[in-house]
């Protein structure tokens, strides 16, 4: 049993759930042209909950749970991750996609990771996807400005997601830490900053963080 990364598994789960919980409580606050975007935000929250939450298991109880820890990892990266960042976007710009464009989204990361899974592709187009995802991020905040809290929070946001995935990694040590941990760890704090920033975006309908101009209520 590997129990270091069970219990890091177990800190994100609670992390991404609180973070789920929020964007659930908070959607209530939201107006309809915004809801798909939530749904979707909270999708992308609940997917790594879920990815985390199966890793005790895997790490901590069973290795016989690795086939589903891999399988919603893979869908916390291909899918719930790249919803986040299409959320911050439509949220950050105002945009109110419908809910059938943001269903053609899905089914679009669906269709491209079944795509690149063929071709033996799947690490660059993952590579590719999150890098993308993060510059949708930053976009996202730095269209803020002058608030300088969204800037700061999507910058930390992906510096934390870069020291995860390049610097870092999953495989090996880092001295005597597991580098898994150091992901885990990473990951930790930059889902509930992500969270914030989500919520502190102009799609928001009220004044939720520690915003320096809050947004106005609807």
């Amino acid at each position: 049993m590997q129990y270091s990364t069970a219990f890091s598994d177990a800190i994100l789960a609670l992390a991404c759930l609180a973070c789920a919980i929020a964007i659930g409580k908070a959607r209530k606050h939201y107006g309809e042209a915004d809801q798909p975007a939530l749904f979707c935000a909270l999708l992308g929250f609940l997917l790594p909950t879920a990815a985390a939450s199966v890793g005790v298991m895997r790490y901590g109880v069973d290795p016989e749970w690795q086939a589903a820890h891999l399988w919603l990892s893979q869908a916390s990266s291909f899918l719930g991750l790249p919803l986040l960042g299409a959320a911050a976007l439509a949220l950050g710009r105002g945009w109110a996609w419908s809910r059938p464009n943001w269903g053609r989204i899905v089914l679009g990361l669906c269709a491209f990771f079944e795509l690149f899974r063929q071709m033996n592709l799947l690490d660059d187009y993952r590579l590719l996807l999150n890098l993308a995802t993060l510059l949708l991020i930053l976009y996202a905040g730095a269209v803020q400005w002058p608030r300088r809290l969204p800037v700061a929070a999507a910058v930390g946001v992906v510096g934390l997601f870069l020291l995860a995935g390049l610097a870092v990694g999953t495989e090996g040590f880092i001295g005597p830490l597991r580098r898994v941990d150091l992901f885990h760890g990473l990951l930790t704090p930059a889902y509930p900053l992500l969270a914030w920033l989500l919520l502190n975006l102009p799609g928001s309908a009220q004044t939720i963080g520690l915003g320096e101009n809050p947004v106005k209520t609807l």
